[in-house]
């Protein structure tokens, strides 16, 4: 099975390369060579590589930039996916998409589930759902919608000599340098795990799905201060951590206070994941192996 890979340098996009090339002939062109704001490069290149799966992991991500730059984030996390799923459409690939927990308004008390009807308060969140549109109407389409993502081999793998790591990342980074961290204690999410996220999406394609739209999250929320002392507590790093609140931030685009997801629907398809608190565990288990 040929499976093209769009985004392959990033945190996501290494972790599924790893985990799709143990049995799996990958695909994963460079954005010299595929640039999703370009229609025809997407076209064409998905045409040479005649893959049986599609997986875009590629994405806008500067929240703040995106604010003063909403044409590059718009072409990249929907027009780009746009052509994607109009190139799949055409060979007859199956298309997996992932999206962000940015896309809803954050003023829920309990996990969002596919069922709630998104309302972005950002540029970024509102090019980020224009993309899940554009993907679920794709024949065989996935939108698999992540967040607060860690891990997947970011702490091992620098680009440039800059790490690919996320939030939790540079937290642990932070700690094991003996330097103070601060923890956010009003934003709830669902923090994720790179390696269970790859492999969910894995198990999801391989158990015949139906095709749609899935949070994929491990289970559980937290504020990303309990996050932080959480890891702290297994580093023993709890005096380096402070609490700050999101006010505290200077940040131009508005972040969802509470985006945690529930998975459910992903469990009743059949893949279940770890709750975060285990994925710490192993995360923070594989850092210390790698720092002796």
């Amino acid at each position: 099975m040929t499976v093209l890979v769009v985004g392959g340098t990033g945190q996501l996009g290494l972790a599924t390369v790893r985990a799709f090339a143990r049995d799996c002939h990958v695909v994963s062109p460079s954005r010299v060579h595929l640039d999703l704001a370009d229609h025809d490069a997407v076209m064409r290149v998905v045409r040479k590589s005649s893959p049986q799966v599609v997986i875009n992991c590629a994405a806008y991500n500067h929240v703040d930039a995106a604010e003063s730059n909403p044409v590059d984030a718009m072409q990249v996390n929907g027009f780009g996916v746009r052509s994607l799923a109009q190139a799949t459409r055409e060979c007859g690939a199956v298309f997996v998409h992932y999206g962000s927990d940015f896309v809803f308004d954050g003023n829920a008390d309990t996990p969002y589930d596919e069922s709630v009807v998104p309302e972005p308060q950002s540029v970024y969140a509102t090019s980020k759902l224009l993309g899940d549109w554009f993907a679920c109407a794709a024949p065989q389409g996935y939108v698999l919608r992540v967040e607060s993502l860690f891990g997947g081999g970011a702490e091992t793998v620098p680009l440039g000599g800059r790490q690919l790591g996320s939030t939790l990342d540079r937290m642990v980074d932070a700690m094991l340098a003996g330097k103070p961290v601060r923890g956010v204690t009003d934003r709830t999410v669902s923090p994720s795990y790179v390696p269970d996220v790859v492999a969910a999406t894995r198990a999801l394609l391989d158990g015949g799905a139906k095709p749609g739209l899935y949070h994929c999250v491990n289970g559980g929320q937290a504020t990303w201060f309990d996050v932080a002392a959480a890891a702290a507590d297994r580093l023993g790093c709890r005096s380096q951590l402070s609490p700050i609140v999101m006010a505290d931030l200077s940040m131009l685009a508005p972040r969802p206070k509470f985006c945690a997801l529930s998975n459910r629907k992903l469990a009743a398809a059949g893949v279940s994941l770890p709750t975060w608190e285990d994925a710490l565990d192993r995360y923070l288990a594989l850092r210390m192996r790698e720092r002796h």
